[in-house]
């Protein structure tokens, strides 16, 4: 397995593509939680690694999945809408 990228920095974990679905979501699920104490409490460098590591894996799944169910909640008309509903609810 090639141990550096294209740029010459050393990658941090498996090439995405090489992952199976099972595997590619555990990795996702790992670097989500991960996320928040990288922001908060890493090295510029810990960040720049997390950074680059979170898009290769969304990309990866973005890739294989580009017909992923959307909630209509999470676009913007939808989010739209729910302004809309608040706006018009009484509060009583």
């Amino acid at each position: 397995m090639n141990e550096h990228d294209e740029r010459g920095n050393a990658m941090t974990g498996v090439d995405p593509g090489r992952l199976d679905d099972q595997q590619l979501m555990k990795e996702l699920e790992t670097i989500h939680r991960t996320r928040h104490d990288t922001l908060l409490y890493g090295s510029n460098d810990a960040l720049r690694a997390h950074n680059e590591r979170m898009a290769q894996l969304e990309g990866e799944y973005l890739r294989r999945n580009p017909r992923r169910t959307v909630a209509a909640g999470r676009t913007r008309e939808g989010a739209r809408e729910r302004g809309c509903g608040e706006s018009a609810t009484p509060r009583t």
